[in-house]
């Protein structure tokens, strides 16, 4: 598709996930993109209008600025937020494609939707992978009566999409369930590790669970959960509150979600410390100690 037939593209929210697409399509070739966040007016939000202006991105004025002209409107907001940013730029919106790439459960993408009503072609989407390095490519799973269309317009931009099913919350399931399983284990391997080390016996232990799962590079796992957990832990907290919903909704009580959401909190907590963020490339050990450390002083208050 030639440059001057790409579809314009606004975010709600730039944080890191709006950020990252946004960097991917401008170096794809997208000249059109325009962003709000609520933190661009406030002295919080320095970081992220440097970001707009070091990816040429238009800072919109308000949100119905952002979304104004627009054929593609990406909602990258928090998990607590989703509902309310929709509702914020409802007003501005003329059947624009909004794409939710928010994670939060199969219900609140089915409230967002009826919210939203005939305002805009509204797509659930789940980003099924970390955002870095892929950023624009990352994986989307989409869903709902508009994914199909929408599909060859991200498809022009080399967005890496795909169809989850027709009905809104397909995508949301998928990525909700999944999480169960990917922030649990990140959950688990705070847990046993921090222990394992306490015991000094952390070494045996990785050596055991190679035996017991040989085509797993325990080392590398240990080291990237507990960065994940450090650096984005609360944001993951709030993530798996969803998962929660999300079960709940299915009529099943999540016990392990639950447990999940208290540890990824309490590791987001403490990786704002310097300490922690200073650890992260000093290699496992290391990052366990101060961890250790850090959840030790913790429990004393």
């Amino acid at each position: 598709m030639p440059r001057s037939n790409l579809p314009r593209l606004s975010f709600i929210g730039f944080g890191e996930a709006g950020q990252a697409l946004a960097q991917g399509l401008r170096e794809a070739g997208l000249e059109n993109i325009a962003a709000w966040d609520i933190l661009f007016t406030s002295a919080d939000g320095e970081a992220l209008r440097a970001a707009a202006a070091r990816l040429g991105v238009r800072q919109a004025a308000g949100a119905d600025d952002a979304v104004a002209g627009s054929d593609i409107v990406i909602s990258a907001v928090t998990a607590a937020q989703s509902l309310a940013a929709a509702r914020a730029v409802k007003d501005g919106l003329g059947g624009q494609f909004f794409l939710d790439i928010n994670s939060v459960s199969p219900g609140r993408k089915r409230q967002t939707a009826d919210m939203l009503g005939a305002a805009a072609r509204y797509v659930d989407v789940a980003v099924m992978a970390p955002v870095h390095p892929a950023r624009h490519r990352t994986p989307l799973l989409m869903a709902g009566a508009h994914a199909q269309a929408a599909l060859p317009l991200l498809a022009a931009l080399g967005m890496n999409a795909a169809i989850a099913g027709p009905e809104i919350g397909a995508a949301a399931a998928i990525k909700m369930v999944r999480s169960v399983m990917i922030k649990g284990m990140e959950a688990l391997t705070a847990e046993c590790f921090v222990a394992a080390a306490r015991a000094g016996v952390e070494d045996a232990v990785i050596a055991s669970l190679a035996k017991s799962f040989p085509t797993l590079d325990w080392n590398a796992i240990i080291a990237y959960n507990l960065e994940r957990m450090t650096s984005h832990g609360e944001r993951r907290a709030a993530e798996m509150e969803e998962v929660a919903d999300t079960l709940r909704e299915l009529g099943l009580e999540p016990h392990m979600a639950s447990a999940t959401v208290k540890r990824q909190r309490e590791m987001g907590h403490i990786g704002r410390e310097d300490t922690i963020r200073a650890a992260v490339g000093d290699g496992r050990s290391a990052l366990l100690a101060i961890i250790s450390a850090r959840l030790r002083a913790r429990a004393q208050h």
